[in-house]
C-alpha cells in the first residue's frame, strides 16, 4: 500500500483554458490545472486569482525542486 500525503489542490479559473477547474499545487503559490496541465501562479489581492507564469516564475519553480530533491 503506497500513503500519499497531503496534497495542496484548489478550485479556481484557469487562465489558460479559462475553465473553472480544479488546481493542484506544485510549489507554494503555484499551481498545474487539472484541466489543460497548465502551470499558474496564485495572486491574492482582496480575491484569490490565478495568472499565466512568466520567465521568473519558472525558474523559481524549477530552483524549489531542485532544493526539494536535494532535501530528499
Amino acid at each position: 500500500m503506497v500513503r500519499i500525503g497531503y496534497i495542496d489542490t484548489v478550485h479556481g479559473m484557469c487562465p489558460h483554458c479559462e475553465e473553472d477547474t480544479l488546481l493542484v499545487a506544485i510549489v507554494t503559490d503555484f499551481y498545474k490545472c487539472t484541466n489543460c496541465g497548465e502551470e499558474t501562479r496564485q495572486y491574492i489581492n482582496g480575491s484569490i486569482k490565478y495568472l499565466r507564469l512568466d520567465d521568473n516564475d519558472r525558474d523559481f519553480i524549477k530552483k524549489s525542486k531542485e532544493l526539494a530533491e536535494k532535501d530528499g
